[in-house]
């Protein structure tokens, strides 16, 4: 305990108490100056009916399933390959999937905007070298998939530590229960499918559960790649938050929707968590 001690406070400080004083904060009319005006519950009744808020919501939702298939998914695939006799240069492949995530996301942002850019790209660039002129677009201010578009960078920066995420959790497997699973005939996918996936179960849970929280709280990659734009369309949560609180002074209200972040997440974390068991659950019974 005395040795916990010291982070427990650190923790306490940096953490915990911002959190309270926000959930305090939430109850009032605020913009920054000393005076404070009580107005009970108005900030959470305005937020009920905010429809950018749950707007933002929903692109939250729509990231972080992305990020599932984009970073976990795609995360365990990699660590199958790299588990596999086929890849060469093994130590090479394992830097270089996790040197993204050493990067800040605003650097991985402007990375992906070069990318995009309507000109210069080298995502219209590649499209005009294979005679597809016709589908280069101004990738950035397309409506419809841009959340799918501002998610695609976050995806590429994780998927390198879910990728060893992933390693670490798959090398805990009984090697010998491979060698007689290969032997009985399961190779491949099969041998994916029906063993190691049930295996890594556990590792998978955690790095789902990361994931969520990760995307849930996405901001920095949507700040510095669209500004939530074009309009409201790739607005997320955080970035509301950040907005309404230093951007038109609304600091009560942008405490009322950092609370509501905070409860939305922990809610879809633990709804997502109680599924998991119960599956796993109806499985072990019929086993």
């Amino acid at each position: 305990m005395a040795y916990l001690l010291p982070g427990l406070l650190i923790y306490s400080f940096v953490v915990l108490l911002p959190i309270l004083l926000a959930f305090r904060d939430s109850f009032f009319s605020w913009t920054g100056g000393p005076k404070k005006t009580f107005i009970g519950g108005d900030n959470y009744k305005e937020l009920m009916q905010d429809e950018v808020f749950w707007n933002a919501f929903v692109n939250n939702v729509l990231m972080t399933v992305y990020g599932l298939i984009g970073q976990v998914g795609l995360g365990f695939i990699f660590a199958l390959l790299l588990m596999s006799k086929l890849v060469k240069l093994k130590g090479l492949h394992r830097t270089m999937s996790y040197f993204p995530s050493t990067l800040a996301p605003v650097i991985i942002a402007f990375l992906w905007m070069m990318i995009y850019n309507y000109n210069y790209g080298l995502l219209n660039g590649g499209l005009r070298g294979a005679g597809l002129e016709q589908l280069t677009q101004s990738w950035l201010d397309l409506t419809d998939p841009i959340v799918l578009l501002v998610s695609i960078p976050l995806s590429w920066q994780n998927i390198g530590f879910f990728t060893l995420l992933m390693l670490a959790g798959l090398s805990s497997i009984n090697k010998e229960v491979l060698e007689v699973a290969e032997i009985d005939g399961a190779t491949g996918i099969r041998k994916a499918w029906y063993i190691i996936i049930p295996l890594a179960k556990p590792t998978l849970l955690v790095a789902s559960l990361l994931c969520i929280a990760n995307n849930m709280r996405g901001f920095e990659h949507v700040y510095a790649l669209t500004g939530g734009g074009p309009g409201n369309a790739s607005s997320v949560m955080a970035l509301y938050a950040y907005e309404t609180s230093f951007l038109r002074f609304r600091y009560g209200y942008g405490s009322a929707l950092a609370i509501a972040i905070i409860t939305l997440t922990m809610l879809i974390i633990l709804l997502c968590t109680l599924l998991m068991q119960k599956r796993q659950n109806e499985r072990g019974g019929t086993l």
